[in-house]
């Protein structure tokens, strides 16, 4: 899994992405789009319509009403009075707007060191941070704060004089498998670029800037390239389905399988940097194994699915409240997996299908929160309180 940035002198850093590909012959209709935050009717904000012929995608209205609302951002990292070929140096990605008071979102791993501080090292904001619009204008931005665990930053510039379009943020129950989606960044430098694909695939756990998964994320087949990272992940409403982040490659360029942060970790992050410049997770203090049928039934469990927990940290919120981790490895289907721990197999109602869906609803709560569990211990049904702790950084 690479996030690359275009680096300019040669050094590719962090990478984003993508869109689809659909439309069909038949009668045409039209579905009226109101821009960030406004009504139809209502006067206070634009309104564009998508012309699509029996609902099908058009990638060209979409891009002619999103694309003044994104940007090609540059950072400097280092000495400002060093080169790229010296202790400083130039990266690239892209962002968009959000308000009308000049609010940008785009990756963290484009205004920071991020790449090069690795998951384990202090990461750093950039010296410096310009953002070119649409219509050529460049200014100088401020970063309000970034959050390492989504790979989300928030920017904001001096409004006064600028045309800024605000795009609308949509919704991550709109994003299903097989859904048009359209991608507008500067890969390579290229700003106001347009790729377009589908939906590959929802709910991925990807690699992010931490030891932390970035949990929820959408698979798209679209290009991604050096460059588009920050970028928005549009639907074919032209709103805003997450940020492209990084794609699954050996080589470093794209290889049609690219990662977009989801829409709801995005504006739950973004809320809180607005605030506070910085966010805040909650933490269980778990690892799970992956349970399914077969396993399930190899370790006698009365239930097909869930999160078997293989081991519970120390001291961590599922310790102090009771809970129990894998005893016993044993092998099966070439897999050492633990036998003997619990298996959540709810929170707070909410179903665990997965082991990947326990980090994901955890890291969408608050630190200090109090969830219930439904557990399978010892065969049995059990429910425990836990109450979260704050994720430990890095």
């Amino acid at each position: 899994m690479r996030a690359v940035r275009d680096r300019l002198g040669g050094a590719l850093l962090a990478l984003t992405a993508a869109l689809t590909v659909a439309a069909c012959g038949g009668s045409e209709t039209t579905t009226t789009v109101t821009t960030a935050g406004g009504d139809a009717d209502s006067g206070d904000s634009d309104s564009f319509v998508i012309k699509a012929s029996q609902g099908a995608f058009d990638p060209e209205t979409v891009y002619s009403n999103a694309a003044p609302g994104v940007v090609t951002i540059r950072e400097v990292i280092g000495s400002t009075a060093s080169s790229i070929f010296g202790g400083g140096g130039q990266g690239q990605g892209s962002g968009f707007v959000i308000s009308d008071d000049g609010e940008i979102v785009t990756n963290a791993h484009v205004v920071t060191d991020a790449a090069e501080a690795g998951a384990s090292g202090p990461i750093h904001e950039a010296k410096e941070v310009y953002v070119q619009f649409a219509d050529r204008n460049q200014v100088e931005a401020d970063v309000v704060g970034f959050d390492a665990f989504a790979d989300v930053a928030l920017l904001r510039v001096d409004p006064e004089g600028l045309d800024l379009h605000p795009l609308e943020l949509g919704s991550i129950d709109d994003a299903q498998v097989g859904a048009p989606v359209a991608a507008i960044g500067s890969p390579f430098g290229q700003d106001q670029s347009l790729s377009v694909g589908v939906i590959s695939a929802t709910e991925r756990a990807i690699k992010g800037l931490t030891r932390f998964q970035i949990e929820g994320a959408l698979q798209t087949d679209a290009a991604i390239n050096p460059g588009n990272s920050g970028g928005p992940l549009l639907d074919a409403e032209g709103k805003v389905l997450g940020i492209n982040q990084q794609i699954n490659t050996s080589s470093g360029g794209n290889e049609g399988v690219g990662f977009a942060v989801p829409i709801d970790v995005v504006s739950r992050s973004i809320d809180q940097l607005r605030d506070d410049g910085q966010v805040e997770y909650a933490y269980i203090g778990v690892e799970t194994q992956a349970l399914y049928p077969q396993l399930a039934e190899r370790l006698g469990l009365d239930v097909s699915s869930g999160a078997l927990l293989s081991r519970v940290i120390p001291d961590g919120p599922a310790d102090q409240a009771g809970l129990r981790g894998g005893g016993e490895t044993i092998n099966f289907q070439g897999l050492n997996v633990p036998s003997g721990g619990d298996v959540i197999t709810a929170v707070d109602g909410q179903e665990i299908s997965s082991s990947e869906d326990l980090p994901r609803i955890v890291s969408l709560l608050d630190p200090g929160e109090t969830v219930t569990l439904d557990i399978i211990r010892d065969g049995e049904p059990e429910q425990v309180d836990v109450t979260l702790g704050e994720r430990p950084g890095g």
